[in-house]
């Protein structure tokens, strides 16, 4: 019994030891390292609106700008509004038709939007057409009107001349024909005779008050061209006339 006892135990002492040998000769075995932390995300890209109301108006009138954005830490409108926050409104008078625009920036990148503004111009001033040259002339020269077979410049014709020769003072570019006429009574002859002497008469007048001569020219129609053909003195004394004619 000790025999096998003995051999027992010198056969777990090689075993023991066998496997203490193997443990100290083999390789040691290094851990493997951590994975790296996944990269952040990108920063976004920065996204921006902006519209205009209305996108038409008058001179003088005023438009709302509004805008929205995302992802921008810094904005600005151009031209003239200048830094603005992320979103908001402004209201602009351009005195022009005029394009906004909006810039937005931020860490991933930057963005732009714009609005245009129409500005219609005001219209022309309204220009009052006055009378024309043919108005004027009949609405202030007057008539010269005289007595029965009388070429005399009478108290109602000096102050008719005296406001004709104002007019033609003031309005130099007018030039004049004076008539001369006479009523039905008389020869042809006679009248015509008559209706120069008025017209001379009318002319001479009106130098007096300073109307230039060259301005002035005369003609006699006697009883040719009556303005009246009734026969009685109301239509006489229309027919009795120094009557003026634009001559140019």
């Amino acid at each position: 019994m000790n025999s096998v006892s003995r051999s027992l135990f010198r056969a777990g002492l090689f075993t023991a030891l066998v496997a203490v040998l193997s443990v100290g000769c083999g390789k040691k075995v290094t851990p493997a390292p951590p994975a790296p932390p996944p990269p952040p995300p990108a920063a976004a890209r920065p996204t921006v609106t902006l519209q205009a109301s209305p996108a038409t108006i008058n001179k003088g009138e005023s438009s709302t700008l509004s805008w929205n954005s995302t992802d921008a830490t810094q904005l600005s409108i151009a031209p003239e509004v200048g830094a603005v926050t992320a979103q908001g409104s402004t209201k602009v008078t351009p005195s022009d038709s005029t394009t906004y625009t909006i810039t937005a920036s931020g860490p991933g990148g930057s963005a732009s939007a714009t609005a245009s503004v129409s500005v219609n111009a005001p219209p022309p001033p309204v220009v009052e057409k006055g009378p024309s040259d043919d108005e004027l002339f009949l609405k202030e020269v007057r008539d010269a009107y005289f007595d029965y077979d009388k070429a005399d410049i009478r108290p109602d014709a000096r102050e008719a001349l005296s406001k004709t020769a104002d007019f033609l003072k003031g309005h130099p570019q007018f030039k004049v024909t004076i008539e001369g006429h006479c009523d039905e009574r008389g020869s042809t002859e006679y009248n015509l005779g008559l209706g120069d002497r008025r017209a001379s008469a009318t002319k001479q007048y009106l130098v007096s008050l300073g109307v230039p001569a060259d301005r002035l020219t005369t003609v006699s129609f006697g009883k040719e061209k009556p303005f009246c053909t009734e026969h009685n003195e109301a239509c006489w004394q229309q027919n009795r006339r120094g009557h003026f004619v634009k001559a140019n």
